[in-house]
């Protein structure tokens, strides 16, 4: 699928463990959602969608909508963490809330050509559906008070994605190991070396 920007659909990040934190990782670097390419790339590989859904109806009405639910999304999580005022917050609660009011995408088994059961849509997903999977997601992760406890931020320069830590003794302090860990990493072999030098 060619994406139509310098966004490549393996830069898309899946990896904050919860899809209403994986949006909100698509604002950095840089915006992912300038292109209806890029965020049908985003719903498959997050998996709003079985694999193999058609996304052709998604048109450039899509885009807005998504990145409104992750600004709303992104103020109750920051509240979260406590980087967000309380008062702020009345009117991204109610746009979470209103949008989770959506039923989400419709499933069905359907034989597949080996036999084997696999799920597709009963019709193509609306973007409301979606919004509505991904607010519902917002919402429980919010009103659990153990999931809400594992959230952190990215303890890497200038990294403000947020993720749940599941690992054994919440020790985890990187969005990705591979990505800002790997930075820190090396940084920290930098000024070793630096310091050896000098």
């Amino acid at each position: 699928m060619a994406l139509g920007t310098a966004t490549a659909s393996h830069e898309l990040r899946f990896d904050a463990g919860r899809v209403c934190l994986d949006l909100l990782a698509t604002d950095h670097p840089e915006e992912r959602f300038d292109s209806v390419p890029v965020l049908r790339a985003w719903i498959a590989g997050a998996g709003l969608v079985p694999p193999g859904t058609s996304l052709t109806h998604v048109d450039s009405s899509w885009p807005p909508a998504f990145r409104e639910l992750r600004e709303r999304v992104g103020q109750l999580v920051r509240r979260g963490l406590g980087a967000e005022p309380r008062s702020g917050c009345a009117g991204a609660l109610a746009r979470v809330n209103e949008a989770a009011r959506a039923a989400p995408p419709a499933p069905r088994a359907v034989l597949a050509e080996d036999g084997a059961l696999v799920r597709e849509l009963a019709a193509p997903p609306e973007c409301a559906a979606l919004l509505g999977a991904i607010a519902r997601d917002a919402v429980e992760l919010l009103t659990d008070p153990v999931a809400r406890a594992g959230l952190r931020q990215c303890a890497g320069d200038n990294c403000p994605i947020v993720y749940v830590d599941s690992s054994r003794g919440r020790r985890r302090r990187w969005c990705s190991s591979e990505v800002c860990g790997n930075r820190e990493r090396v940084a920290r072999h930098r000024r070793r070396a630096a310091l050896t030098r000098a």
